[in-house]
């Protein structure tokens, strides 16, 4: 039987040794006549000789590293610290692999974000970067949406977070190495290009595209997330009609739990 832990603690002991990873959904609203149109979402296409989901449209992201538990450490001494230190590693993940600075409390130039970047590309740590830019982070605008943890060693024991730019252009660049591309769209439209076979997407975003197409804005995101407290979510085998699905479990928000086996990419 699975046992669901809340994501502000680690993986218990007795569980699979994972790798402890952050994903940001980036929602923006589109401006003028297009200002009713659903909200877009930042997405990055990973590139194909990347171990996991290589040349999968996925949301940035990547794993949590030492450094951001010290950065989180010191900016939320009080928080629960793998909560924190994937907050951090979200916002760090975003700006190396997007050129976008989320989550700071002063305006932040186009120009300044990328040498900003190019500075964390260089160093690999967010904490030298807000000290050189005399940036204020507020991580506390990044709303955990979901946890999702494959059952096994070394899968990504992954929080989503979800966060709102508003409305307006945004200057992204592809970093050119573990991505290929990067594009704005809505959670919909993403499922339409999966459908049509442009872009590839592995199960866990397609299961998040299916319930961020539910919601009109980010306050809809909000409301559904305090309506399904956050736990980590395994994936598993399930037997339907005597054929292999892979499923998540009811009650966490999402409208299809699962897809057959055999049609589902796993990263």
């Amino acid at each position: 039987m699975t046992v669901y832990t809340p994501s502000n603690e680690p993986m218990p002991a007795d569980g699979p040794s994972v790798v402890p990873a952050a994903t940001l959904v980036i929602f923006r609203r589109p401006a003028g006549e297009a200002a009713r149109q659903p909200p877009e979402l930042l997405m990055v296409q990973r590139a194909r000789e990347m171990r996991f989901a290589g040349g999968a449209a996925v949301f940035p992201g990547g794993r949590v590293d030492p450094a951001d538990r010290d950065l989180a450490a010191n900016l939320m001494p009080d928080a629960p610290i793998e909560l924190a230190a994937a907050r951090i590693a979200a916002i760090r993940e975003t700006l190396e692999e997007t050129g976008l600075m989320v989550a700071v409390r002063q305006p932040v130039s186009a120009p300044a974000a990328a040498k900003a970047r190019h500075m964390l590309l260089k160093d690999g740590r967010l904490a030298p970067v807000l000290a050189q830019f005399g940036w204020e982070l507020e991580p506390e605008r990044l709303t955990l949406y979901a946890h999702w943890c494959p059952p096994w060693d070394k899968g990504f024991d992954t929080r989503f977070f979800v966060t709102d730019l508003g409305t307006g252009a945004v200057d992204v660049t592809v970093d050119a190495t573990e991505n290929t591309r990067l594009f704005w769209t809505s959670a919909s439209h993403a499922i339409d290009m999966a459908d049509r076979r442009e872009i590839s997407v592995i199960f866990p975003t397609r299961r998040n595209l299916e319930r961020l197409a539910r919601f009109a804005n980010h306050d809809d995101a909000l409301a559904d997330i305090a309506r399904h407290p956050v736990e980590r979510i395994h994936p598993r085998i399930e037997l339907v009609d005597g054929e292999e699905w892979l499923m998540i479990p009811d009650g966490h928000g999402y409208p299809v739990r699962g897809q057959i086996k055999a049609s589902a990419d796993r990263g």
